[in-house]
């Protein structure tokens, strides 16, 4: 059960962050697994998946634009 909730909830952030930056799904997939944001959403999932749509994506983004630099 927990591993569905899991990928449910990674599943709800790559469709936020899909959204906000007007990608498809394979951009999204590819610009978020080559900064290690799926790994990311896994391991801090229990603080995570309690903060609103907005601040996931405004989290992954900075965890992006950290890693970019």
């Amino acid at each position: 059960m927990r591993s569905n909730e899991i990928s449910y909830f990674i599943s709800f952030c790559i469709e936020q962050y899909k959204q906000k930056h007007h990608l498809t799904g394979e951009q999204a997939m590819l610009e978020l697994d080559k900064y290690g944001v799926l790994e990311y959403l896994e391991e801090f999932y229990e603080v995570l998946h309690t903060q609103s749509a907005q601040w996931i994506v405004e989290d992954i983004d900075n965890y992006i634009n950290q890693r970019k630099q």
